[in-house]
């Protein structure tokens, strides 16, 4: 028990030091709340790997993740860490129902979490190959997903919300989203299951979107796949209103499913 306790301690010890420059000013919360034994063991198996050079800050705080940036072998990534001791399976639970990838996981709290981590990554290279902006994923480990860091100068792009866009620029936005939804649910044969202007992020070098958070996208065969892509193109709609476009949710369903473009 004391050389576990003695292995433990040291791990806490490296990942202290892997921080670096930006001091979140939560950090001790944070620490508490994400850096359990679990996180704090593959983060010191990442770290030896030489996958993550470096710890950095909280760059975003999720219902269930948080997203710290990093050094990577070479540049700067994303690091998102799956909480295990706090968090809970009510944002999770209508999407790991029903889909078969959950079939043989225990449903145990840290065997589903890792699963879900696995499939977050899995969704993303399905996105990727579809043609859709999306952080590139790197690699998974336990509860913690390496992705590309999104932004400049240790800061990320801003989220759609938070952006102010002119009507020419909002339509353009909107038709590539569209796009993407398309080629995520006819291409990638997934439904993204929570698209909003929380989860879209706008690189300002040209004003295009990126899609994050794919956590927690189903496949086709999910029996609420259906009720999930009406859920997004309500999202969707109901943000780009503000800007005056009006296209109806049957014809951007329509479009989706069919390439049915009455817009």
């Amino acid at each position: 028990m004391k050389n576990y306790e003695k292995n433990v301690q040291r791990i806490d010890t490296k990942v202290d030091k892997m921080r670096m420059r930006r001091k979140d000013t939560d950090s001790i919360k944070v620490k508490e709340n994400v850096f359990d034994t679990t996180t704090l063991k593959t983060l010191y198996t990442l770290s030896n790997k030489g996958i993550i050079q470096a710890l950095g800050g909280s760059i975003s705080t999720g219902k269930e993740a948080n997203v710290f940036l990093a050094e990577g072998e070479n540049n700067e990534c994303a690091i998102k860490i799956y909480r295990i001791s706090t968090s809970t399976f009510n944002s999770m639970e209508e999407y790991i129902l029903g889909d078969p990838r959950f079939e043989n996981i225990r449903h145990r709290k840290r065997d589903i979490i890792f699963a879900w981590t696995r499939k977050e990554l899995r969704n993303l290279l399905r996105a990727q190959k579809a043609g859709i902006r999306v952080p590139e994923p790197i690699t998974t480990e336990r509860n913690i997903l390496i992705m590309e860091f999104l932004g400049e100068d240790g800061i990320p792009y801003p989220l759609l919300k938070d952006i102010s866009l002119d009507s020419e620029v909002a339509l353009n936005i909107f038709d590539i989203i569209k796009e993407y939804m398309r080629k995520l649910f006819k291409d990638a044969k997934l439904v993204h299951g929570d698209l909003s202007e929380y989860n879209i992020m706008i690189d300002t070098n040209d004003m295009t979107p990126i899609i994050i958070d794919m956590g927690q996208a189903v496949t086709l065969e999910h029996p609420r796949a259906d009720v999930f892509l009406r859920r997004d193109i309500n999202n969707i709609l109901r943000f780009f209103k503000r800007f005056k476009i009006t296209t109806s949710p049957e014809d951007m369903y329509s479009f989706i499913r069919n390439g049915e473009n009455k817009t």
